[in-house]
C-alpha cells in the first residue's frame, strides 16, 4: 500500500454513463410497431417479486435507438502527473476527455475536484483544452500567436514586459525557440512542422498556467519522435502542478514511460486502470500474459479486439479489472491518500505559486457563499440521494476567486482588431482583390453611363445605372462569407475558455471592417461620380459616399449573419447570390411598390437595396433646376415619337389652348417647356414615403440588426458542448 503526499489537487470520477439517442423521424416513428401493454392479474401479483429480482440484475441495455458511449467508468488524475486514456478507435477516449471537462450535457455519474463539485464556468476558467486539430491562423508567426494568447488570457494589470518574458519562458518550455519568428503556415504556404504545431496549439492554452490540462489525442498523425517530444512537454507541464489528462489511440514504449496513470477503455468500459508498469503483471494474472518483445499496449489493443470477436465480449476482462482494483490494497498498490486540501486552499495555493496568471489579486480570494447540488447526477434521482452526500459533495461557484474573463471588453476588442489587421496586412491580396473588382465596376459603369444627359431617356439610364450600382454594393461584400467560417472552430475553441467575450468578436469583427468599407466606397465614388454626371453638388456627392459606405456596411453585416448560420462555403455562396436577386427584384426597379401584389408587399419593405436605391434617387432628382422631359419630347417612348416638330407644335398648341378653356396647369405649353422635372420622377416612382437620411439611417439600421443577429446565434450555437 502506497502512502503519499496528498496532492494539491484531485479530480476524481465516478460512474460517468453517457447515451447518445439516435433522432428518429417522425415519419418513421409513426409506424413503428406498438409496444404491447399487458395488465392481467397474474402480471399484477408478479411485480412485487420481480422488483427485487431488478434489484440486483445488471443495468438494462440501451434503448435499440441509443449507443453507450461510457459505461460506468471510474477514476482519478493528481496534479504533477499524466493520466492517459487509450483504447482503439471508438472505444470512448474522446468522450470521455469531453465528460471530464465538463463539455457533455447528458452526462450521468460524479466529477468531483478535491470531493466538491465546482460550477462549469469556475472549471473552465483554470482549465483548458487542447482540441485535437491544430487551429491557428497560418499567417502569424508563433511568436505572435503565443503573444496574442498572453494579451487574451493574461490581465492588463501585468506589464506587457511580463507578458512577453512568459511567452519567451512558453518558447522554451515548449522548444519551439528556433521557429519563433516562422509562420504557422497551411497547405499553401510552409511553415512549422506537424510536431511544432502541434506543441503551439498546447502554448496559447497553458498561457495562463491552468490547473487542469485536457487534450484529444495530441500525438495523432505525428511522428514517433514528434510524439514524444510532446508528451515530454506535457510532462514538464504537469511537474508545475497542473494535472494533465489526454487521449491517446496506441502510445510508443518511450511515450509509455511518460505516463504516470493509464485508463484503458473499451467500447465505452474501462478495462484497466493503474500505472503502465503493471500492465505486464495485469494480463499475466488475467491469464493471457503480455508475448515476449511485444509492447503491452500493442498487446492490449490485439486482445481487446479479440475478445470483442468472441462470444462474451469484453464482459469478462471488464470484470477482471473490477476485481483487480478491488484488490489492490492485498497487492500493495493502491494509493491511499493521507489527506487532502480543500478546493478553496489548493486553487490559493496554486495561484500563489505561480499558476493561474490570469486570476484576481491574492486581496480578492473571497468564494461566492452560494452553494448549490451536485451538477453530475442523474436528472432522475430524488432528493433523499442528495441529502445523503458528504457536506463536501456542494457545487463550489468560484467566480469571486478566478476571473471569468483576464481583460475588460475594450482590451478584448483592441487585440482582436490588432490580430485581424496583422492577419489583413499579411494576406493583403485578398483586399485588393475586391478593391480590383469594385474599381473595375465603376469603370464599367462610368464607361457605358460616360456623361448622361438630361432627356427622358436619360432618366431611364440613371434608374439603371443606379439599381445595377447598389445592387453591386451588396454582391461584392459577398467574399466575406468565408472569413468567419474559417475562423470559426479558432473561435469556439477560444470562447470555450473564456479567451474573450463573444460581444467583443463581434464589435471587433465590425469595427475592423468600417475603414476598409470606407475605402472600396470613396474608390468606387470617386470613379462614376463626374463620369456619369450626378446631380447634386458637394452635398451630394457627400451623402452619395455615405450612402454606398452604409451600403457595404450592410452588406458585410448581412454576409456575416449568413456565415455564422451556413455550414459551408459553397452553401453560403448559394444562398447569397438567392436572397440578393430576391432583394433587387422587389427594391421598386422591376416592379413599382403599387404593383407589388399584397402577399410580397413585406419583403419589398424587408429588401435591403431598396432603401440604398431609393436614397440615391432622392439624392439625384430633388434637385430643382434640371428638366428632364420638354414639351417637344412629349411623345417620347410612343408609336407617334417619329411625328414631325411641326405636327407636335401643333398638337401642343391645341392643348394649352384647351388647358387654358379647362383651367389645368397645362395651359401656354409650348415646345421649350419643362413637363418633367427630378421631384416629377420621384413621383412618379412612387418615392415619397422617406426621406434621403431615413433612408440611410434605415440602411446602416439594417448594419446594426444583421450584427447582433450574429451575436445572437454565436450565443445560440457556439456553447461548444455535446447533448
Amino acid at each position: 500500500m502506497q502512502q503519499e503526499e496528498p496532492p494539491l489537487l484531485v479530480l476524481q470520477f465516478s460512474d460517468l454513463t453517457y447515451t447518445v439517442h439516435k433522432k428518429i423521424s417522425r415519419w418513421r416513428r409513426c409506424f413503428r410497431k406498438p409496444t404491447a401493454v399487458v395488465a392481467s392479474s397474474a402480471a399484477v401479483s408478479r411485480s412485487s417479486a420481480t422488483a427485487a429480482a431488478m434489484a440486483t440484475a445488471p443495468p438494462p441495455p440501451p434503448p435499440p435507438h441509443s449507443r453507450l458511449l461510457l459505461d460506468h467508468v471510474s477514476g482519478e488524475a493528481r496534479d504533477g502527473e499524466i493520466l492517459a486514456v487509450m483504447g482503439p478507435s471508438g472505444s470512448g477516449k474522446s468522450t470521455l476527455i469531453d465528460a471530464l471537462a465538463q463539455r457533455i450535457e447528458s452526462l450521468e455519474g460524479r466529477i468531483t475536484l478535491n470531493s466538491t463539485h465546482v460550477s462549469n464556468s469556475l472549471l473552465r476558467s483554470i482549465s483548458a483544452y487542447v482540441m485535437q486539430d491544430d487551429l491557428l491562423f497560418p499567417m502569424l508567426t508563433v511568436k505572435e500567436t503565443l503573444m496574442f494568447s498572453a494579451l487574451f488570457r493574461m490581465p492588463r494589470t501585468q506589464s506587457t514586459a511580463k507578458k512577453r518574458a512568459r511567452v519567451m519562458h512558453l518558447l522554451d518550455q515548449l522548444g519551439l525557440v528556433q521557429v519563433a519568428d516562422t509562420i504557422i503556415g497551411d497547405e499553401a504556404r510552409r511553415g512549422v512542422s506537424g510536431g511544432e504545431r502541434r506543441r503551439v496549439s498546447i502554448g496559447i492554452d497553458i498561457i495562463h498556467d491552468p490547473l487542469l490540462l485536457f487534450l484529444d489525442e495530441p500525438t495523432s498523425g505525428l511522428d514517433s519522435t514528434s510524439a514524444y517530444m510532446v508528451v515530454r512537454t506535457l510532462q514538464k507541464i504537469a511537474k508545475t502542478g497542473s494535472i494533465v489528462i489526454l487521449s491517446i489511440h496506441q502510445p510508443s514504449f518511450r511515450i509509455l514511460g511518460l505516463v504516470d496513470h493509464l485508463i484503458l477503455l473499451a467500447f465505452g468500459q474501462k478495462v484497466y486502470g493503474g500505472p503502465p508498469a503493471e500492465l505486464h503483471t495485469y494480463f499475466h494474472s488475467f491469464g493471457r500474459p503480455v508475448p515476449q518483445h511485444e509492447n503491452s499496449t500493442e498487446h492490449a489493443l490485439d486482445l481487446i479486439q479479440e475478445l470483442h470477436n468472441s462470444q462474451g465480449g469484453v464482459k469478462q476482462l471488464v470484470e477482471f479489472c473490477n476485481f483487480w482494483i478491488a484488490t489492490a490494497s492485498k497487492r500493495g498498490s493502491a494509493r491511499i491518500l493521507v489527506g487532502s486540501t480543500d478546493v478553496r486552499g489548493a486553487i490559493s495555493a496554486s495561484i500563489s505559486r505561480g499558476k493561474l496568471v490570469a486570476s484576481r489579486p491574492s486581496s480578492a480570494f473571497m468564494f461566492a457563499t452560494q452553494l448549490s447540488s451536485p451538477r453530475h447526477h442523474h436528472p432522475q434521482k430524488t432528493n433523499n440521494s442528495h441529502s445523503q452526500e458528504s457536506d463536501h459533495d456542494t457545487k463550489l461557484s468560484g467566480a469571486d476567486m478566478v476571473c471569468k474573463f483576464a481583460n475588460p471588453w475594450w482590451t478584448e476588442i483592441r487585440v482582436l482588431a490588432l490580430r485581424s489587421v496583422m492577419n489583413i496586412k499579411r494576406m493583403p491580396e485578398l483586399f485588393l482583390m475586391r478593391l480590383a473588382t469594385v474599381l473595375f465596376t465603376a469603370f464599367l459603369l462610368a464607361t457605358i453611363f460616360w456623361n448622361l444627359d438630361h432627356s427622358p431617356l436619360g432618366i431611364q439610364e440613371r434608374l439603371g445605372f443606379f439599381a445595377f450600382a447598389m445592387s453591386t454594393t451588396f454582391y461584392t461584400c459577398a467574399d466575406a462569407l468565408p472569413v468567419f467560417l474559417q475562423e470559426r472552430y479558432i473561435f469556439m475553441r477560444e470562447t470555450g475558455h473564456n479567451t474573450y467575450r463573444m460581444s467583443s468578436y463581434v464589435l471587433a469583427n465590425a469595427m475592423i471592417y468600417v475603414p476598409f468599407l470606407a475605402v472600396l466606397a470613396m474608390s468606387f465614388v470617386l470613379t462614376v461620380w463626374w463620369a456619369v454626371g450626378l446631380a447634386g453638388g458637394g452635398s451630394g456627392f457627400l451623402f452619395f459616399f455615405l450612402i454606398v459606405w452604409a451600403s457595404f456596411w450592410a452588406g458585410n453585416s448581412f454576409i456575416t449573419l449568413l456565415s455564422g448560420v451556413m455550414p459551408n462555403v459553397m452553401l453560403g455562396y448559394t444562398v447569397v447570390v438567392a436572397l440578393l436577386a430576391y432583394f433587387l427584384l422587389l427594391s421598386g426597379f422591376f416592379i413599382a411598390r403599387e404593383r407589388i401584389p399584397k402577399y410580397w408587399l413585406w419583403f419589398h419593405y424587408l429588401s435591403l437595396i431598396k432603401y440604398p436605391y431609393e436614397a440615391v434617387l432622392i439624392n439625384e432628382f430633388q434637385v430643382q433646376g434640371p428638366c428632364y422631359e420638354s414639351g417637344s419630347q412629349i411623345l417620347f417612348g410612343t408609336p407617334l415619337a417619329s411625328l414631325s416638330p411641326t405636327l407636335v407644335s401643333e398638337m401642343l398648341s391645341l392643348v394649352s389652348s384647351t388647358s387654358a378653356l379647362l383651367n389645368t396647369p397645362y395651359a401656354n405649353m409650348s415646345a421649350s417647356s419643362c413637363i418633367l422635372t427630378g421631384p416629377d420622377v420621384l413621383i412618379a416612382k412612387q418615392i415619397t414615403e422617406l426621406t434621403k437620411w431615413q433612408c440611410l439611417v434605415i440602411t446602416l439600421a439594417f448594419g446594426v440588426l444583421f450584427r447582433f443577429l450574429f451575436y445572437a446565434i454565436l450565443r445560440f450555437s457556439g456553447r461548444n458542448k455535446r447533448e
